[in-house]
């Protein structure tokens, strides 16, 4: 071959691979939408509760998405463990999704949802594909610091305990600190190919928990949120709540008791920072669409024993240490409040102090010091009975956990992790409850401003604290309703980091 073949050669394969590749980048980029109302109705009905789908469609890839107001996929509610392989079935015959392409997330509120959810997210992905439409993408970000804290409180001795409606909240002059939040929103966008916006995704960390049971059964804030934004960007868009790393993530004033708790202040407030970001994102033909699938093995968590040991020791301690004491709450309340009231002159108006009769000023100031010495040991008691009321919760926890372990045939857990791409858009998922550190690693770690992590998502596996979490001396829930190993965390971030950069 001389020079000129050999040129002309490299000229062909250099022009047959632009072509090949600029063909690959001119895939036009396809969307569909389509929701369904999965509510139980058999009960007290606050809001309703939607599945929804979106289909994305590049060549000769589909991807499906699908959120759920639901608490998990899986495990606890009514979603069936069943759940993810009965949809996978149904729409790799019709219409051919591959069951690697199927991400499905759990907003995780604690609403009562229909126990054939399965066969009605089988329905709307099947009209989300006839509905496919070119569309141009965007993301970007926002920020919302005004609608949730930090569950779990840091005390003076370095223990944690959980703000929880199932415990006693610690006192707060033992409060030393709380812990961080994810205020970051991470955003979606899908315009219409004439410019008039499809569908929105937003994913935000956040426990959806402020409508109390008995309003009825509730999608919570995501709902009020999804419907301010779909209100507001106009007919036939869709929003899409995408629960991030909420684990130890509550909504403000969760405990408070001098009003009752409403969840539609808080969607209000989430979609209105949505919108204000959107606004923001600019949109444009070309993005890539990409998802990546795989199976990891999490060992299980094999400490129960200890743990458990280690926590009814702590409990016979305390329990060890509650003092007798002369009086009972009928004595104690009055006690404390005439004390509290006049530290120096408790008993007594002051002037029956000042009185120029030694034996009887002898007589107060001896009785008040036995007073106080009682109201302090009733007092601690209470903190006591406060403390054990925790324990007992999360022991109950742990021992459930434990014959869970103990039934289950493998020593590790096969979990599902999956990354997608859409345009600029990156996010990665994990079936548990994953605590707001670990997602904050992440994002940290692959230093990608359009990068997200998503929990609840393709099955449920209960919590996954933290490895400092885990072993806290103070039992939270997240800590006790955990059943995979210290070891999960690492696993966790590795591949997710793996998984983000090789989109």
């Amino acid at each position: 071959m001389n020079q000129i073949t050999a040129r002309l050669l490299i000229a062909l394969v250099t022009t047959i691979a632009l072509l090949s590749s600029r063909g690959a980048a001119a895939e036009p980029l396809l969307a569909g939408v389509a929701r369904i109302d999965i509510t139980n109705r058999q009960g007290r009905v606050n809001d309703p509760s939607y599945a929804k789908a979106l289909v994305l469609r590049q060549g000769d890839v589909t991807v499906v998405l699908v959120t759920v107001d639901a608490v998990a996929i899986g495990g606890i509610g009514n979603i069936r463990d069943t759940f993810l392989g009965s949809v996978r079935q149904e729409l790799a015959k019709d219409p051919g999704i591959l069951p690697a392409n199927l991400i499905v997330n759990a907003s995780h509120c604690h609403g009562n949802v229909r126990s054939d959810s399965a066969k009605l997210v089988v329905q709307i992905v099947r009209e989300a594909v006839q509905k496919l439409t070119p569309v141009k993408v965007g993301t970007g970000t926002s920020q919302e610091k005004r609608i949730s804290e930090n569950r779990r409180v840091t005390l003076k001795d370095g223990s944690q305990v959980d703000l929880r409606r199932a415990y006693s909240l610690a006192w707060d002059k033992e409060i030393a600190s709380i812990g961080p939040i994810d205020p970051q929103v991470g955003l979606l966008r899908l315009d219409r190919e004439d410019g008039r916006p499809l569908a929105v995704l937003y994913n935000f960390a956040c426990h959806p928990i402020m409508n109390p049971p008995s309003k009825g059964t509730s999608a919570d804030f995501p709902a009020y949120a999804s419907a301010l934004l779909e209100n507001a960007l106009g007919d036939g868009v869709m929003a899409f709540f995408v629960q991030g790393c909420g684990g130890d993530i509550n909504p403000v004033r969760y405990k408070e008791v001098q009003r009752a708790p409403d969840a539609e202040p808080l969607g209000n407030l989430l979609g209105a920072s949505v919108l204000d970001g959107l606004r923001k994102v600019a949109t444009a033909t070309g993005g890539k669409l990409s998802v990546k699938h795989q199976v990891v093995s999490i060992p299980r968590a094999a400490d129960f024993e200890r743990r458990i040991g280690a926590l009814e020791a702590e409990r016979l301690r305390i329990v060890q240490s509650l003092r007798s004491t002369n009086i009972n709450f009928k004595s104690f309340l009055p006690l404390l409040i005439q004390q509290r009231l006049d530290p120096e002159f408790p008993a007594v108006h002051r002037q029956g102090y000042l009185h120029d009769r030694k034996i009887e000023r002898d007589e107060l100031d001896r009785q008040d010091v036995t007073n106080r010495s009682e109201v302090e040991a009733y007092l601690a008691n209470i903190q006591i009975m406060e403390q054990l009321t925790r324990l007992n919760t999360n022991l109950a926890l742990l021992k459930k956990n434990k014959a869970m372990t103990d039934a289950a045939a493998v020593r590790t857990l096969d979990v599902e992790m999956c990354a997608l791409r859409v345009g600029d858009f990156k996010l990665v998922t994990f079936p548990g409850e994953v605590t707001v550190e670990v997602g904050l690693n992440i994002k940290q770690a692959v230093q990608d401003p359009h990068a997200f992590v998503a929990g609840y998502t393709n099955g449920y596996i209960f919590y996954t604290p933290t490895v400092q979490q885990r072993n806290n001396t103070g039992y939270a829930q997240e800590d006790c309703d955990c059943i995979v190993a210290p070891e999960w965390q690492k696993i966790f971030e590795t591949n997710a980091l793996e998984m983000l950069r090789g989109l």
